[in-house]
């Protein structure tokens, strides 16, 4: 009888840009203090991808090319590449077959998944559900976000918040029960009204009068989404280890989405971890949207263990939000 195949994580990857928007820079731009931007989010820098005409793929392609490098593959071993973001290069094609195109990866197919902050955690899961078909061996998930190209830099309560990286886990079949082992996720389109980029799409396509109203940018009621995301990450968290008869104790490491320090905290809280086990690197990132999980994987690597038992945890606009239960394998 065959062993049931898993989807482990066999390598991971990461890439933010060189250039850094302090809250000291953000001062000069807008009314804000760095303490008040610390005291309420946690943040004191962020990453900015500069220069005309790029896109995610600049910072994908180095994390995939670090990732194959790591574990020794061609890119043409690369079955199949998913992009998890809300700001590709373009509408069209996916930023996963540019990708797939720089890099050489000529034998993979690829797809974006649009869900916001939670982009991350729904593309491992469809990664998860290929590579556990057994017609797929390589499966290449990224997370990556520019958001510095869709935030209003005069816009004091969303241009504190967000900065650009990419993040990059490859998945390969795994025989010892170790890697991915459940996933939770949820949306509820109602949000839309809380967090949102108006234009741009079919609905209100661009124009001259969408520009001027500044439609093409981020809009956020943050209060109506820190108390939707304090609950949602927190409560999905909790289920997702009453579900897999597991507590606080059996846990190696939280891994949540950066979005706000005081949101990681009732998370961390919620399912009974302390403060050492909980990941952050937003004070030196910000919100990179879906980048945010695979960059702290990237950045923890060393201190992960074979056999940890891992909570990804995120929430996202529209709203989405999720948790995922990781057996580190290696």
């Amino acid at each position: 009888m065959s062993k049931k195949i898993t989807a482990a994580i066999t390598a991971v990857s990461g890439y933010v840009p060189e250039d850094k928007l302090t809250n000291f820079d953000l001062e000069k731009i807008v009314d804000t203090t760095d303490e008040w931007i610390r005291s309420r989010t946690g943040i004191e820098e962020r990453r900015i991808l500069k220069g005309e005409g790029k896109g995610i793929s600049e910072m994908i392609v180095p994390a995939v090319k670090q990732l194959c490098e790591k574990r020794g593959i061609d890119p043409m071993e690369i079955d199949c590449l998913i992009v998890g973001t809300v700001t590709p290069d373009m509408v069209f094609p996916a930023t996963a077959n540019i990708v797939c195109d720089k890099i050489g990866a000529r034998n993979a197919w690829g797809f974006d998944v649009s869900a916001a902050c939670s982009g991350f955690l729904y593309t491992l899961t469809v990664g998860t559900s290929l590579i556990e078909s057994g017609r797929y061996k390589k499966v290449v998930v990224v997370g990556a976000d520019k958001m510095s190209a869709i935030i209003d830099y005069t816009d004091r309560t969303t241009c504190i918040i967000f900065g650009d990286g990419a993040g990059a886990v490859l998945l390969e079949p795994n025989e010892e029960g170790l890697g991915i082992q459940d996933s939770l996720l949820r949306s509820d389109g109602s949000g839309c009204q809380y967090l949102r980029m108006k234009a741009g799409g079919s609905a209100y396509p661009a124009s001259a009068e969408t520009v001027a109203n500044r439609e093409h940018y981020v809009y956020q009621e943050g209060q109506a989404v820190f108390k939707f995301a304090v609950k949602g990450m927190a409560d999905i968290s909790a289920e997702l280890l009453e579900r897999n008869n597991l507590t606080g104790d059996d846990i190696s490491w939280l891994v949540p989405h950066q979005a706000n320090l005081r949101i990681i905290d009732a998370t961390a809280n919620r399912i009974g971890l302390p403060k050492e086990k909980v990941m952050i690197n937003i004070q030196k990132y910000g919100n990179t949207t879906a980048a945010t999980i695979p960059l702290c994987l990237w950045e923890w690597e060393k201190q992960l263990k074979k056999g940890d038992n891992i909570v990804l945890a995120a929430f996202g606009g529209g709203f989405t939000w999720g948790a995922t239960l990781v057996k580190w394998a290696y």
